[in-house]
């Protein structure tokens, strides 16, 4: 298994990031947190997870090696595959997985897209005691609390994309001011509607 990669960022896109490991680009997915943390150009640490099909070797990166723990542990439900795991870790920090699964807060879950109730039911039925509580102070879920997270994340996405950090800031502004104090859906979703509002 290839359990992280480390060298510079060669290329980010919405879904995705290439890092050069001495002259060998490797390509790996990502949510859009951990997107929003690397750069193009700056050296990076990713850890990451192979997962083998018959016809393809995709490599999966993370903010950290919780995240890519409880990557690999949500695959281990029936029904969730690799996109599935990684979109419920887009919607949901681990510890937020974590608290959901244990108090089967299934109204959570189904937050994901591609999870619905009866999904969300077998998801928390396998994975409760699987899981476990959450790790360290709880304190990474700032999620209620932070102050619109995503919007850092967007406008980093942006930046790593070729825009210029006032383009990028206005986009997040455009799209902040169109949820008017609504729940932001996925951070990938609100990229690609800051993205819509550049491109015009």
């Amino acid at each position: 298994m290839i359990a992280f990669v480390s060298g510079e960022v060669a290329a980010a896109g919405p879904d995705g990031a290439v890092i050069d490991v001495h002259g060998v680009g490797l390509a790996v997915q990502c949510t859009p947190a951990t997107l929003a943390g690397l750069r193009v150009g700056d050296r990076a640490r990713v850890p990451t997870s192979l997962v083998v099909r018959e016809d393809s070797l995709t490599l999966f990166g993370f903010a950290d090696d919780d995240e890519r723990t409880v990557f690999e542990l949500l695959q281990t439900a029936s029904g969730v595959g690799p996109r599935l795991a990684l979109a419920m870790l887009a919607v949901h920090t681990p510890n937020a997985l974590r608290r959901a699964v244990a108090a089967e807060d299934l109204t959570a879950l189904t937050k994901v897209p591609g999870i619905g109730k009866k999904g969300a039911q077998r998801i928390v039925l396998e994975l409760k005691d699987r899981l476990g509580g959450p790790v360290g102070d709880g304190a990474d879920d700032r999620a209620p609390a932070r102050a619109e997270p995503w919007r850092e994340q967007v406008q980093m996405g942006l930046v790593n994309l070729g825009w210029s950090a006032k383009d990028a800031d206005a986009a997040v502004d455009a799209v902040a001011a169109d949820l008017d104090g609504a729940e932001a859906p996925p951070v990938a979703t609100l990229l690609k509607s800051a993205l819509k509002k550049l491109s015009k």
